[in-house]
């Protein structure tokens, strides 16, 4: 025989008012029970599930509500995403070599620009930028910081929210692919539905291109902060958390007065360079054999949403060639010397570490500082400049009397 329970029971349990729960049976939310000889409801385990499961529904929209709340007043930076070889806190260090040595400059050229915080650092109302990676990822990101096209920030807002609130519930591409791997079940089954949406709103022309960056741009940061990884997207941890932190977009902080006739590319650099001028290129290629489409491959599906065929542990796209770079092989002093020949401009910076034989293989640098130095001084006189900087090889050994370094050409 089945446990019943009177009304009371039900409201000291729940902690609910008599009101609250009329209201849910006038409402058919719960099965309406039946009454004794005395007129007294009989409350059965059916109506403990219903009404758990009301209570659990009612969480979530709060939770959603509040959510609403903190996105509309939360925002994120160009440098809020882990990257590998990133220099944002180097910026400082970039800045001042440049302002002792550069001064006056009108452009500034980042021609291997990762996720663009360099450029950002120099993206000033009287300084044009150009920046450049072979990432679609990247320059997706580009699209949003750098670019004048118009856009409509209360749309953005709006969808952010109605993203934030999507609730799916079939599996799509990036749930069947990448659920309980980089991501959280919950989370991937939510990514793929937010990608899916964005693609939606864009060939029904309810977004413009501009405004479908920002929000694929917000995703791909998002994404950032809840992967089951250690920063890159290479492996991914063999434990996942089930209550993973939920996937959040924010608002992107964009620099609209000084984005005015910037440029972006997403080119091979060695060809970039011989139709672009600026009075400074930096230069910050990739150091060793690790491939930036290996690391990156996740975000970059995501973005191009092409749905490929992955293989394999890691769960990579089958073909990455065209964002594979010669910059990580034995070719790599070859091609810088025709990058720097090709160069077009004033001063020629380029970004390098003192790694040439300190990590394990895969960490070692493909060019070696005299390399640089020679082919630089093909073109100029050169200047060195260094400053220390922890740094850590995919091994996990930190590496002593690490040296990030600055080599300045000024072009004769």
């Amino acid at each position: 025989m089945s446990t019943t329970y009177q009304t009371k029971d039900i409201l000291e349990h729940f902690g609910i008012s008599r009101q609250t729960l009329y209201n849910w049976i006038n409402s058919n939310l719960i099965t309406r029970p039946n009454t004794d000889w005395r007129g007294w409801r009989i409350w059965e385990e059916q109506h403990i599930d219903e009404i758990s499961d009301i209570i659990e529904r009612n969480k979530e929209k709060n939770n959603e509500a509040n959510l609403n709340r903190k996105t509309t007043n939360k925002i994120f930076h160009i440098h809020n995403r882990r990257y590998l070889g990133s220099k944002h806190k180097l910026i400082p260090f970039i800045k001042k070599v440049i302002k002792n040595e550069c001064e006056p400059y009108t452009t500034f050229a980042d021609i291997f620009g990762g996720t663009g915080v360099v450029a950002d650092a120099f993206n000033t109302a009287n300084t044009k930028v150009i920046v450049n990676d072979i990432l679609y990822s990247n320059y997706i990101s580009y699209h949003t910081f750098f670019s004048n096209e118009s856009y409509d920030k209360t749309k953005i807002k709006n969808f952010i929210n109605e993203l934030n609130n999507i609730r799916p519930e079939n599996d799509n591409y990036f749930s069947i692919n990448f659920g309980d791997t980089y991501f959280s079940y919950k989370n991937a089954l939510k990514i793929g539905e937010i990608r899916e949406k964005i693609e939606q709103w864009s060939d029904n022309d309810i977004i413009n291109h501009r405004e479908k960056s920002i929000l694929i741009t917000s995703l791909l940061y998002a994404m950032d902060k809840v992967a089951n990884t250690c920063g890159h997207y290479d492996a991914f941890r063999k434990t996942i958390d089930s209550g993973a932190t939920p996937i959040k977009l924010l608002l992107p902080s964009i620099k609209d007065n000084c984005n005015k006739d910037n440029e972006f590319y997403r080119e091979d650099a060695n060809l970039l360079v011989r139709k672009i001028k600026a009075d400074i290129i930096y230069i910050d290629t990739p150091y060793n054999s690790r491939q930036y489409s290996d690391s990156y491959h996740l975000l970059e599906n995501v973005a191009r949403w092409e749905k490929p065929e992955v293989t394999g542990v890691a769960r990579k796209m089958v073909d990455r060639s065209d964002i594979k770079s010669a910059y990580c092989t034995k070719k790599a002093p070859l091609v810088f010397k025709d990058l720097i020949d090709n160069c077009d401009c004033k001063y020629i910076i380029v970004s390098y570490n003192n790694m040439a034989q300190k990590g394990n293989g895969r960490s070692n640098a493909k060019i070696s500082d005299d390399e640089i130095i020679e082919t630089l001084q093909s073109k100029g006189t050169v200047k060195i400049f260094n400053t220390d900087y922890k740094y850590f090889t995919t091994g996990k050994a930190t590496i002593e009397e690490h040296k990030e370094r600055l080599f300045l050409c000024k072009v004769n």
